[in-house]
């Protein structure tokens, strides 16, 4: 085996285990969806459950806990195998994101009975499950961020994107069932809801923008206005009672928390049915990838040893693996080529306004050197005085409607064409 071809051999391998790698990120990843999932729905739940003092959601709220606890053993597994495998470089950051994550885990224990005891806040215990889910998206952004094949690349930005957003839209669920339970919406927590729809908006244009079509007409279909219709009404509703301080009715109904709940309950399903959808999309194209690659370095095994290439013909194929048109765009797509083109442009661009300046500059000098040479002709000829002369050459150029430099320019030409027929008549 020659040393092209074994070195050949080599980057397949590679390029073998960095897909092994990220096929087993993106079971993480749909773990880590499912833990992310039942948590937000156990937030909220804990949320009524301790705005109501325990009369609300106490059943529900067990329920959830134990879904989560579930989940979360099951995501534990996978997270330990990954620590006992060898993995590229590329993985240190993502392990290190895990290590840190996993003390946070162990402290989701001591947050329960706080919850159990109401030695704790509603607020206080949405903000510490928000801080746990925030270290498990941020496991996703790293997988997304640590990806080396673009395709792969793709749809895991796709996937973090649309699970920030659905994170946002559980800590609205959570803001609306504490004020809808506790009767009132102060202007802190009307400013929060308000903030939080904003901020998942924009996290699901992102989304759509590097989703797939069909996740793109999944989410059309499954969050239509018509679906929004019910929570909309609500978020009406609780701003006007912030904004008014009348609280009466939203109090008389005291199942306007439950109500909520409910329906951000269902638009966060539908969101999570588009979200495992896009996971199933993932592992199916992480191993479609490890197929191709894997026919391709069998294929490079029954490659004969020696090229079949004429003399000089190895230097000509050289350039056909890479086109110089392709190794330029990806220059150009690089961190270092953009940054580069940025300053480029940013040098373009002052030195063009440089130029622009200038030129402007030098046109108003023309511009007012005909028009004091108009000026002078007007005096002479007219026994004008100078304010006399402006005056006049304004005013007639507005009457034939054109600007003090063209009339003076016309004013000059017509000068010089009665000098040459007065000096012919003196001939």
């Amino acid at each position: 085996m020659s040393s092209a071809q074994q070195l050949l051999l080599t980057a397949l391998h590679c390029d073998i285990d960095n897909l092994d790698h990220l096929a087993t990120t993106s079971e993480i990843v749909g773990d880590i969806s499912r833990f992310i999932h039942v948590l937000q729905r156990e937030r909220g739940a804990s949320t009524i459950y301790l705005a109501s003092k325990g009369k609300r959601f106490n059943t529900q709220r067990k329920e959830y806990l134990q879904h989560s606890q579930e989940a979360e053993t099951v995501m534990r597994q996978r997270l330990e195998a990954l620590a006992e495998e060898a993995r590229p470089q590329a993985a240190a950051r993502l392990l290190r994101r895990i290590a840190s994550l996993w003390l946070a885990l162990d402290d989701l224990a001591t947050l329960r009975q706080a919850i159990d005891a109401f030695a704790i806040s509603p607020d206080a215990a949405t903000q510490a499950f928000n801080h746990l889910i925030s270290g498990l998206l941020a496991i996703v952004f790293e997988a997304a961020d640590t990806s080396a094949d673009p395709d792969i690349t793709r749809t895991l930005v796709a996937i973090f994107h649309l699970m920030q957003g659905k994170e946002l839209a559980g800590q609205e669920r959570a803001c609306g069932a504490f004020g809808f339970t506790h009767g009132h919406f102060d202007e802190a927590h009307r400013e929060l809801l308000n903030r939080l729809v904003r901020d998942q908006q924009r996290c699901f244009d992102t989304f759509v923008e590097f989703a797939s079509s069909e996740a793109q007409h999944a989410w059309q279909q499954l969050l239509s206005q018509r679906a929004l219709a019910g929570i909309n009404q609500l978020r009406d509703i609780a701003c006007q009672h912030a904004c008014q301080h009348a609280y009466q009715d939203m109090r008389a109904d005291s199942a306007l928390g439950e109500t909520w709940y409910e329906l951000t309950t269902l638009r966060i399903d539908n969101i999570k049915a588009i979200e495992d959808t896009l996971n199933t999309q993932l592992t199916a194209l992480c191993h479609r990838k490890i197929a191709h690659v894997r026919e391709a370095l069998e294929q490079a095994k029954v490659t004969p040893n020696s090229s079949t290439l004429a003399p000089c013909e190895q230097l000509i194929a050289l350039s056909d693996s890479q086109p110089l048109g392709d190794l330029t765009a990806s220059a150009l797509t690089s961190p270092l080529g953009r940054s580069l083109i940025e300053l480029a442009h940013a040098q373009s661009s002052h030195l063009q306004g440089l130029s622009d300046e200038l030129e402007n500059t030098r046109k108003a000098l023309r511009e007012r050197k005909l028009i004091e040479r108009a000026k002078g002709l007007i005096m002479a000829y007219q026994s004008m005085t100078e304010e006399e002369a402006y005056r006049f050459l304004r005013k007639t150029s507005m009457d034939q409607s054109k600007s003090m430099a063209d009339m003076a320019q016309s004013i000059l030409d017509l000068s010089v064409m009665l000098k040459h027929k007065e000096h012919r008549q003196t001939r």
